[in-house]
């Protein structure tokens, strides 16, 4: 008989109702792990609004290297509303994307049965693909700056950065998920989305850089679009897609379109993934504060993080099965909305756990 499995996860409850969903994506995992012998041990940090409230910190250097300890971070929510826009989406999110060096935000985009999509004539078979955002350059790395600051003559910029290493490894990644889903039935189509007609600096890099590399890759269809027209057809023809590499702040903004083709925030998960250290997986929709301690929040997006984030440590079948559960529970709820699902935060949470159990 085999060992049973162990994992360590950090988990980082955060603001709102993060905590509540965390608690259901807990569960979940804790239900599979009895039907595949996996064991977790869930050590929480107290990172977030009510923390910088009080102290002033968001995260530390020690704190980091502590969760640098850690293969996988759980994370339910970041957002305060007592707490300026920026300072802890930028100190702790973007943070710990770049010092953990979580090259790759994965969000994955399926739409499942039951689930209103907001596109005509479109279901299940038609949306689900992956978009594979580069997660640690471009307009994010803060390169830039403000000269006359207040005066009608102010001048701000903001610096698109990257470096050959970083969209190949980027590139890199995206090619073998192509090839990963093309093992699993899927198109094992790759497109690029940038907007090299414009960006003809940054955009020529990774146009070039992506045409060499997928020679390397002779299974792989390969396609170009520029982002304009990618959110065009991701409307219209989203079964045209099934892998998109984009660079970080186009991504940033897809992704919000790709959630609502899926049916809306309560069911979209990301990965924030460095293939060779510590990963950190989320639910999409944020802390959502006025519906926090009403147990009416939907956990799906988080459940659906916790099964991201058991794919990333290798355990394959126990994701699916997570998988399977989530879109039989999506044909039972009457909606995705908080305070409309016809069922609370909690009972979401034992439906899908005990979905799993009982099959």
């Amino acid at each position: 008989m085999a060992s049973p499995k162990h994992y360590d996860i950090a988990v980082l409850p955060g603001d709102g109702t993060g905590p509540e969903v965390i608690e259901e994506g807990k569960k979940v995992l804790e239900a599979v792990g009895k039907r595949f012998d996996i064991s977790f041990s869930f050590t929480s940090f107290n990172y977030g609004g009510d923390r910088f409230l009080s102290t002033g910190e968001t995260v530390t250097d020690s704190e980091i290297d502590e969760l640098k300890k850690f293969k996988a971070i759980y994370l339910g929510a970041i957002g305060h509303p007592d707490v300026a826009p920026g300072i802890l989406e930028v100190g702790i999110l973007l943070r710990l994307r770049f010092a953990m060096d979580q090259y790759i935000n994965l969000r994955p985009v399926k739409l499942y049965p039951g689930i209103d999509c907001p596109l005509k004539d479109k279901g299940p078979d038609d949306i689900d693909f992956i978009v594979v955002r580069e997660n640690t350059g471009g307009l994010y790395t803060g390169h830039g700056g403000i000269s006359r600051k207040g005066t009608p003559d102010e001048v701000a910029t903001q610096v698109m950065v990257y470096d050959r290493q970083m969209v190949d490894r980027c590139l890199k990644y995206s090619f073998e998920l192509a090839m990963e889903r093309k093992k699993e039935g899927k198109p094992g189509k790759l497109t690029l989305v940038n907007k090299t007609n414009v960006l003809t600096y940054v955009g020529d890099l990774w146009f070039r850089a992506f045409m060499e590399m997928k020679d390397s890759y002779p299974d792989i269809e390969t396609d170009y679009n520029h982002i304009d027209a990618a959110c065009m057809w991701m409307i219209k023809n989203p079964e045209w897609f099934d892998v998109m590499v984009i660079p970080n702040m186009f991504g940033d903004i897809i992704t919000d379109l790709g959630a609502m083709i899926q049916g809306g925030m309560g069911i979209a998960a990301g990965g924030n993934i460095n293939p060779s250290g510590t990963s950190m997986f989320e639910p999409i929709g944020g802390s959502a504060p006025k519906y926090t301690g009403m147990n009416i929040i939907n956990p799906l997006a988080a459940i659906e993080a916790g099964r991201m984030m058991l794919k990333h440590l290798g355990e394959d079948e126990a994701a699916r099965v997570i998988e399977d559960a989530v879109s039989c529970i999506c044909t039972k709820i009457e909606s995705l909305s908080a305070g409309k699902m016809g069922y609370s935060t909690s009972e979401v949470g034992d439906l899908v756990a005990g979905q799993i159990t009982n099959n």
